[in-house]
């Protein structure tokens, strides 16, 4: 755990070589957790340090309320995460989709910091602009239903509820991923989403739906940014990689989960960056 200023403790997960003089950070999306990124840990953590933490409101680390339920304080959380859990050395951040608004939300807050430690930004099945992963609040009128069920009929609709959930992973399955993705990782990342909705899915989706992401771009534009998404993401549309104004790259027969999709590419960008830095 890594407790920041305001007293909210973030759930940390760090690997590989603490005397790296490159760390790498990694931010997970919308409604997941580090998790999303277990591949990509394994694949780097030979020649980084590598850490990967929950957002506040997410995973293990503390919840997030109204008011800190904005991409500006998730950007202030991973300023501060940056100076408290690798207090020296250099940085590449790497962010899937809302991870990668924290980036650009640090890079605009934090400037300074920005400039001195980070040496390049992998952005990851993000949208340029506009809405993107919040489209996962999709199934809302029946999480509706089944939330009032459950609340008129207690312990019966909970029962009931079990056979719903494979039905929900489905949707998630062809929402999120390309055509042949594993069932582990389909497994995961519906534990990942179900476990967070609708309650973190609701907080942080107005945040992420306003989130202006030109002033934190031209900071990040400074270094050295790699923009990566699937061909068959439906929530972000492959052209919008040529937008964040640096490498673009397209993996084919991939969707929206490339860290647990395509973690070999995804490392291997990330080790780029740092080498060309």
């Amino acid at each position: 755990m890594v407790l920041l200023e305001d007293g909210t403790e973030l759930n940390v997960l760090r690997a590989g070589n603490p005397d790296s003089p490159v760390t790498v950070v990694l931010a997970h999306g919308y409604a997941l957790d580090h998790r999303s990124w277990h591949k990509v840990v394994e694949q780097l953590s030979g020649d980084f340090q590598v850490i990967a933490y929950d957002h506040r409101g997410h995973g293990r680390s503390a919840g997030a309320t109204k008011e800190s339920a904005t991409i500006e304080q998730l950007g202030d959380d991973l300023g501060e995460l940056v100076e408290r859990a690798v207090p020296e050395g250099h940085i590449v951040l790497a962010g899937h989709s809302m991870g990668g608004m924290a980036a650009l939300a640090m890079a605009e807050r934090r400037p300074r910091l920005f400039r001195q430690r980070v040496l390049g930004t992998v952005f990851v099945s993000m949208a340029a602009s506009g809405l993107s992963e919040t489209s996962l609040a999709w199934p809302k009128a029946l999480g509706k239903l089944v939330r009032e069920l459950e609340r008129a009929f207690g312990p019966i609709v909970r029962a009931v509820r079990e056979k719903i959930e494979p039905t929900k992973t489905a949707g998630l399955r062809w929402w999120l991923f390309g055509d042949e993705p594993a069932d582990e990782d389909v497994e995961l990342t519906a534990d990942m989403v179900w476990g967070h909705w609708p309650e973190t899915v609701a907080l942080f989706r107005p945040a992420v739906d306003r989130y202006d992401r030109e002033a934190g771009l031209m900071v990040a534009q400074e270094k050295t940014v790699v923009a990566v998404v699937g061909d068959e993401d439906r929530l972000v549309p492959e052209t919008d990689a040529v937008k964040f104004g640096g490498t673009s790259v397209v993996l084919t027969d991939a969707g929206h989960m490339l860290p647990l999709e395509r973690p070999v590419e995804i490392a291997n960008l990330i080790r780029e960056v740092a080498a060309k830095a």
